[in-house]
């Protein structure tokens, strides 16, 4: 469906040197054209509901579930921004070992690919709530995690090893970890669906220009290039 909705472009085949009345043109579809989401109309989060995408779930099959169609894949790619969905999409645990395997071979299950802090308590309380001494989750390097660390109670300063508020990150639970994120989409919610397509196929029409068909089609080709080719490049030095 998604290819029926984008508009087409007549491109000429022949060499430059061709005369303008013997050329011969193919039709495409216009991939280089590429849609804009109206954020006036869809950017807020109120239009989308949080999806958590499960093992095995594909993109035809939400489609599905939510716009009645599995062909209405491409609202879904388009919301979420998914600029190549075989791999914007989490994949299921055989292909992520396997992509480990190969791309970290002898390594894979044992080799750190980097460290991580782990969220610590300060001690301290403000305004109801805990301060912590460090934030979890920040990507540090081995001196980090081989350093002691100092932090402030509220009272005095503690001193820990690096190795208590750090933690190796192999390169297999990495790979692990950055498919999980891609688990979360956000879905266009239904009411506001068939708007969302009525918009795509608006800016999805040609303006009148010199190569202008129909609102579906234009043409273009190596006769223009011929045109610019003699004014800009070849010019006698």
């Amino acid at each position: 469906m998604y290819f029926s909705l984008t508009p087409d472009i007549a491109y000429d085949t022949k060499p430059v040197s061709y005369p303008f009345s013997e050329s011969d043109f193919i039709l495409a579809k216009n991939f280089f054209r590429r849609y804009k989401i109206n954020n006036d109309q869809f950017g807020y989060a109120t239009f989308y509901t949080k999806y958590s995408v499960q093992e095995n779930v594909r993109i035809e099959g939400i489609a599905k579930a939510y716009y009645g169609k599995a062909e209405y894949d491409w609202v879904i790619i388009l919301t979420n921004n998914l600029i190549n969905p075989q791999f914007s999409w989490p994949l299921n645990d055989y292909t992520v070992r396997k992509i480990a395997e190969e791309k970290y071979g002898d390594d894979t299950y044992s080799g750190v690919h980097h460290y991580e802090t782990i969220e610590t308590k300060s001690g301290q309380i403000a305004q109801g709530l805990v301060v912590k001494a460090l934030e979890g989750g920040l990507r540090v390097d081995k001196s980090f995690y081989d350093s002691p660390f100092t932090y402030w109670n509220g009272t005095q300063n503690i001193t820990v090893a690096g190795n208590t508020v750090s933690k190796p990150i192999l390169n297999f639970d990495h790979e692990v970890a950055e498919n999980e994120k891609k688990r979360d989409i956000y879905i266009l919610k239904k009411s506001f669906f068939l708007k969302f397509v009525e918009d795509f196929k608006k800016q999805n029409m040609y303006s009148k220009s010199s190569d202008f068909v129909t609102k579906r089609l234009k043409k273009t080709g190596v006769w223009w290039n011929s045109l610019y080719l003699k004014e800009s490049y070849l010019k006698p030095l």
